[in-house]
């Protein structure tokens, strides 16, 4: 079997954190004085945490804590005023979609007791990229109107393929996209002429177009390809109305920066 394609994915986000660039960078102090000046003493003395509390930096991302993320760890380092950005469609599935996940999982897990559920279900339509927190509300804005034209379509996930991150520190079950693929595409051609405009990094120019169902930390593809995923493919494809349940409408894009997201219709 050929190798598992990569996937937007970090070792510390559901969102897909591969890897990141910084877009626009403060300009440090000069540090001049006046000729004949003495500069000021560098000392500096602790602030009571009294007095920090009363003042929370509205720049300041999401705590960095892998146990609190199932042991993933951060490709990029976290830095005060970088907000780790992702553009995806949500998937929004039937209620029947649980009954399909509980067949799934505990047959992968037969063969990698590790692998968890994700949290929720999306489709990426870019890598995870970092902005400055004072260029989030101007790149929502520009993608806002990049996407205002773009139709919403009807779309297809039930092939079975197993994914890992650029970094091979995640493994993915997923389910890839059989119908919509060209809508995908013209929506990541908008996306990427916004990244583009802010400098940063596009999308791959190949991509599957998938739903993660599970992971775990850690490349298991020689534990998940093969028989495990013949035997996956199999359940999807004797579900029950399984034509029909993942059959999916996308009808938004939305855009997570940070804890903060963002939500543009499809016309």
């Amino acid at each position: 079997m050929s190798a598992a394609p990569l996937v937007g994915y970090s070792s510390s986000g559901s969102e897909d954190e591969a890897e990141a660039v910084t877009a626009g960078r403060s300009k440090p102090g000069s540090g001049l004085h006046r000729c004949g000046q003495n500069p000021l003493p560098s000392q500096k003395f602790p602030v009571p945490d009294s007095v920090l509390s009363m003042f929370p930096s509205t720049e300041e991302g999401p705590e960095d804590d892998s146990a609190k993320h199932g042991g993933r760890i951060r490709t990029f380092p976290h830095e005060r005023g970088n907000w780790a950005t992702h553009i995806y469609v949500p998937y929004e599935a039937k209620e029947d979609f649980q009954d399909l996940l509980d067949m799934l999982l505990p047959r992968a897990q037969m063969f990698v007791p590790r692998l968890v559920l994700m949290e929720e279900f999306h489709l990426s339509l870019s890598q995870s990229v970092v902005l400055r927190h004072h260029w989030i509300l101007p790149f929502v804005q520009v993608l806002k109107d990049r996407v205002a034209s773009c139709q919403r379509f009807f779309f297809t996930a039930n092939r079975v393929k197993i994914y890992t991150n650029q970094e091979k520190t995640r493994t993915f079950v997923g389910l890839e996209v059989s119908s919509g693929h060209a809508q995908f595409l013209d929506l990541v051609s908008e996306v990427d002429g916004v990244m583009k405009e802010f400098d940063l990094t596009t999308f791959y120019q190949d991509p599957s177009f998938h739903v993660s169902l599970a992971w775990c930390v850690g490349d298991a593809r020689l534990q998940l390809e093969g028989q495990c995923l013949q035997e996956l493919q199999e359940i999807v494809d004797q579900f029950e109305d399984s034509e029909m349940l993942l059959r999916v409408l996308a009808n938004q894009v939305r855009c997570k920066s940070g804890n903060k997201f963002f939500s543009m219709p499809l016309k």
